[in-house]
């Protein structure tokens, strides 16, 4: 039962942005965005390692997937900043807004059920919209010598997928907070434009608040995991933040629901 009613949520809410105009901007942004720096990055890469060996400076062993992949995910990074809160803030906002979350608080599905079944559906999304990334990829890394390290691509790939889910999870509890889809988005973007720089804070406050800050910095872990160094408390981390957000949600709508019973 809980299966299906998860299903369903997650159906609904994943071809909900195929029959979504604003959905289909972002998607056309998005692509638009990521393939530039592709190419650009790829083509300076290119140029930088041509002028190495025509100097007779380039090293006997070039991991340029590796090189790669670390500049273009830290511009992803920054898109992810722009994208994520586009895609969570409607999650519920929306819904307050039609006035349908009243019939989906008192539904018997429980929140958590709902909560979830939402995010897998914009995480769905998501993916979709990363599909033509991983085509270019795939031609551009089969005519690499060396072969790639496909550890370190899964590693990569897998690490963007993580921090997206959390940051997802969070933005879907700012907007069970409000009917505005545009309050949510900013919000949500705050949220994110915090977690990139607390790093950045950590260094600058006094203990034992920077070393907290450390622990907890969710970009940090994210840009380690591109780097393939894979790090149990990294995964434990992204966890964390992603039930965290599930939590708050169904926790957000319980007190919904509580208001209007």
């Amino acid at each position: 039962m809980i299966l299906t009613n998860l299903t369903a949520i997650f159906r609904k809410e994943f071809q909900g942005y195929f029959t979504s105009p604003f959905a289909y901007i972002i998607a056309a942004v998005f692509w638009l965005l990521s393939g530039f720096f592709f190419g650009a990055i790829l083509d300076q890469l290119l140029q930088t390692l041509s002028f190495l060996e025509q100097s007779g400076q380039l090293p006997q062993s070039v991991d340029v997937p590796s090189q790669f992949l670390e500049e273009f995910f830290g511009v992803l990074t920054s898109l992810l900043l722009v994208l994520l809160p586009a895609l969570s803030m409607g999650l519920y906002s929306e819904e307050k807004k039609r006035g349908t979350l009243e019939l989906l608080a008192t539904s018997p599905v429980t929140n958590w059920v709902v909560a979830l079944g939402k995010l897998l559906g914009v995480v769905a999304f998501f993916v979709v919209l990363m599909i033509p990334i991983w085509i270019y990829e795939i031609i551009i890394f089969s005519n690499t010598s060396p072969p790639v390290n496909l550890q370190v691509i899964l590693l990569a790939h897998g690490s963007l997928i993580l921090i997206a889910t959390a940051i997802l999870s969070l933005g879907m509890f700012i907007s069970s907070l409000t009917d505005s889809g545009i309050l949510a988005y900013i919000l949500t973007f705050v949220l994110v434009l915090f977690l990139w720089i607390m790093d950045a804070i950590a260094n600058n406050v006094k203990e034992p608040f920077g070393t907290i800050l450390s622990h907890i910095s969710l970009f940090d872990r994210y840009t380690d995991l591109v780097k393939g160094v894979l790090d149990i408390s990294s995964l434990v981390l992204f966890a964390s933040y992603i039930f965290l957000g599930i939590f708050l949600t169904a926790q957000s709508i319980e007190a919904f629901r509580f208001q209007r019973s």
